[in-house]
């Protein structure tokens, strides 16, 4: 059974903190992941290649890898080069996820990083949408599953899913990994009866400094604070 039908139906949980957060780095990132595990998590999807390393080792789940890079203009890009993939894969990565947009601000060429991961790496490869432009391209191109991690909607305190993208990328055919703003159960309910095949979590579990901010944010919003 590969790590997508290990997933399948069930929660991931994100275990990221960026690096100004204080939860960040490896350690702190596996005790997140070993705690999701014990909850009834599926599968952990993770940013970096120590964090990949010891999660795997701590949890023995299904790790969607990924590596953040963000360049000297503030631009972020998921995964954005054969050799971030590879050293993903290298620490045990079993899913490498990669940025499709189409204004992905830099990286290799989507046409040959694609397929060449795939091919060279033997790991199942996961595109990180942003439309549904971004994807029907990933499909055309050739992707294991497809998510709606850049489509999510905005409100006042936060963020939310895009069900209605959710809906529609469900329908090109491929396997589709919700993600982005699921902070309720309740949302994560209404993706699998849309057909999801798994949905994330992240920001709403595993990072407490987001968690209340959101808080905050609620309370000033209410003349509260």
């Amino acid at each position: 059974m590969n790590a997508l039908e290990q997933v399948k139906k069930g929660l991931i949980v994100s275990c990221q903190a960026l690096e100004e957060e204080p939860l960040h780095g490896p350690m702190f990132m596996a005790a997140m992941a070993r705690s999701a595990a014990l909850g009834g998590a599926v599968g952990i999807r993770t940013n970096g290649v120590q964090e990949v390393e010891v999660i795997k080792k701590i949890t023995g789940l299904p790790v969607i890898g990924i590596k953040k890079v963000t360049d000297q203009e503030g631009r972020m890009c998921i995964t954005p080069t054969f050799a971030h993939a590879k050293a993903l894969v290298e620490a045990g990565a079993d899913i490498i996820a990669v940025d499709v947009r189409h204004q992905r601000p830099f990286g290799e060429p989507l046409q040959e990083l694609l397929p060449r991961i795939s091919q060279e790496l033997g790991v199942l490869v996961m595109a990180d949408c942003g439309s549904l432009e971004d994807a029907k391209l990933a499909k055309e191109i050739g992707v294991n599953v497809l998510a709606p991690t850049f489509g999510f909607q905005e409100n006042s305190i936060g963020i939310e899913p895009d069900f209605k993208l959710l809906n529609e990328m469900i329908g090109l055919g491929l396997p589709v990994i919700a993600e982005g703003g699921f902070w309720y159960p309740e949302q994560v309910v209404r993706a699998f009866e849309l057909g999801a095949w798994a949905v994330v979590a992240g920001t709403a579990i595993t990072r407490p400094m987001e968690i209340t901010k959101r808080f905050v944010k609620a309370l000033d919003e209410h003349g509260i604070s």
